[in-house]
């Protein structure tokens, strides 16, 4: 055996040696020809030639560990390749001058976002789980005819219990229950008990995006969003998913700040829709008919428009919608996001906003944040809108999840959209607008309210952030989707 180990070796280094003589000697022959020559372009096909010839060398007395290794590294570089969002802002488009209070801005909302826009509906806004949770449970127990239920976050725990004893009991009434959970955020393999009593007790569920081969291209793309629907006739949106830490009125870091809204009137049939769409395409079956798209009768004075997102297009309707408000703004802009990570056009048009005269506030997640990367790649960025005058706000108590803007004091939005590239370029997200000024001053006072509960970032603070700081931004950055 040894001794043929040492023949495999010989005759290996052999093959290899031969490999270099005949590398060699077609060098030595090209150098050769290319003396006197004094083309630029056939010194360039000589270097092109010489480089050939030595990948050839190494791929001739390269072993197969070697060859498998870069094999490997091709196929690493064409997944991350075949993964990276297609969704990119927008080049061009973003110059227009229509303000916020113009009778175009609300044609040009709905047309560059493709929002559908009902009016006679009737908005709650619920802050924390101690009031959104009883007023979502009420609901699902007052079901007569369906619950459809779409979330990205419905865990095991004392809230999801509860949810599934609503949810079973109203499917062993009769009641046709439907939840369309992602693959990754509800895993079932973390959420067995309660995904068993749901299926248990006669709930369909649907997984959307489950993780196949098949399906790599779309893993990051996972369903953001968090829809109740009752009956056709009763929605509710927002950050809350059902687990328990947004059970509570953030009283602590263990109970998180949120806000859900309840949406009565037409407006319901486009979260419906929503709904309908992700479930056809999850299961294969329609829904239809007036158990699940009921004839809503006008329930109050408010005009909706629903941004239902997807990263299907150039440019999502997410990112429309967010720019479009920013640059028509004449007045303020209030944001409050958690995951506020935004591309270099949209720090461009926040600063440039800034410039303009509107007063530019942004309330984002602070010490007490889920995630240490986003946090980070977030306050790497803070310097160029400090720098250009607007405002940043860390909201510290606890984790902040909510998400919504309100431009001038009479154009706002609520939903799941986070401001940052999952968000805008790949994950399905929904988000109710309302052009009126009561509801956007109702908004505005829980921002006043929470801005009491902030520490304000200042330029000099962001300059003199330590080393370690910067450290976990640089090393959060490598993280980073790019768009």
């Amino acid at each position: 055996m040894g001794q043929k180990k040492k023949n495999k070796k010989r005759s290996g280094k052999g093959r290899q040696s031969a490999a270099r003589r005949l590398l060699r000697r077609f060098l030595s022959q090209a150098r050769s020809r290319a003396r006197g020559e004094k083309s630029r372009w056939k010194r360039f096909k000589l270097w092109v030639w010489r480089g050939w010839l030595h990948a050839l060398a190494w791929a001739a007395e390269a072993t197969w560990e070697k060859l498998l290794g870069v094999f490997a590294l091709a196929l690493f570089a064409l997944f991350v390749a075949f993964l990276l969002p297609q969704e990119k802002s927008p080049r061009s488009g973003l110059e227009h001058t229509v303000d916020i209070e113009s009778p175009d801005f609300l044609p040009s909302i709905t047309g560059a976002t493709g929002a559908a826009t009902t009016a006679g509906n009737r908005l709650e806004i619920f802050p924390n789980g101690a009031r959104f949770y009883p007023a979502m449970l009420d609901a699902i127990n007052g079901a007569q005819r369906s619950v459809t239920l779409e979330a990205f976050i419905f865990w095991d725990g004392e809230v999801g219990e509860r949810f599934a004893d609503a949810l079973t009991a109203r499917a062993k009434a009769g009641v046709q229950v439907k939840l369309l959970l992602d693959s990754v955020g509800s895993a079932r393999y973390k959420n067995y008990k309660v995904i068993k009593r749901l299926e248990d007790g006669g709930c369909r569920i649907g997984w959307y995006h489950p993780i196949k081969l098949l399906l790599l291209n779309r893993f990051d793309n996972r369903t953001h969003r968090e829809l109740l629907v009752v009956d056709g006739r009763l929605g509710f949106t927002g950050g809350a998913g059902v687990a328990d830490h947004w059970a509570g009125d953030a009283e602590n870091p263990d109970h998180w700040r949120d806000t859900q809204v309840r949406v009565e009137g037409p407006a319901v049939a486009t979260l419906q829709t929503a709904f309908s769409l992700k479930w056809l395409e999850t299961t294969g079956e329609l829904i239809s008919g007036p158990d699940y798209f009921a004839a809503s009768a006008p329930a109050g004075p408010l005009n909706v428009h629903t941004v239902l997102s997807e990263p299907e297009t150039r440019s999502s309707p997410a990112r429309i919608l967010y720019f479009l408000s920013i640059m028509s703004a004449r007045k303020s802009i209030l944001i409050a996001n958690p995951y506020f990570i935004p591309d270099e056009k949209a720090r461009e048009l926040l600063v440039a906003a800034r410039r303009r005269g509107v007063d530019v506030k942004i309330m984002v997640a602070g010490e007490n944040n889920d995630h240490t990367v986003a946090r980070r790649n977030s306050s790497r960025i803070y310097g160029e809108l400090l720098e250009g005058g607007v405002e940043v706000y860390e909201y510290n108590p606890t984790m902040m999840h909510h998400k919504y803007m309100v431009c001038d004091g009479v154009w706002s939005t609520i939903g799941t959209i986070n401001f940052d590239n999952l968000s805008f370029a790949l994950n399905d997200e929904d988000n109710i607008c309302v052009y009126d000024q009561g509801f956007a001053a109702q908004l505005t006072q829980m921002y006043e309210q929470d801005l009491a509960a902030c520490h304000r970032i200042t330029l000099e603070e962001w300059r003199n952030r330590g080393l370690t700081t910067r450290a976990v931004e640089w090393f959060s950055f490598l993280f980073k989707r790019v768009s």
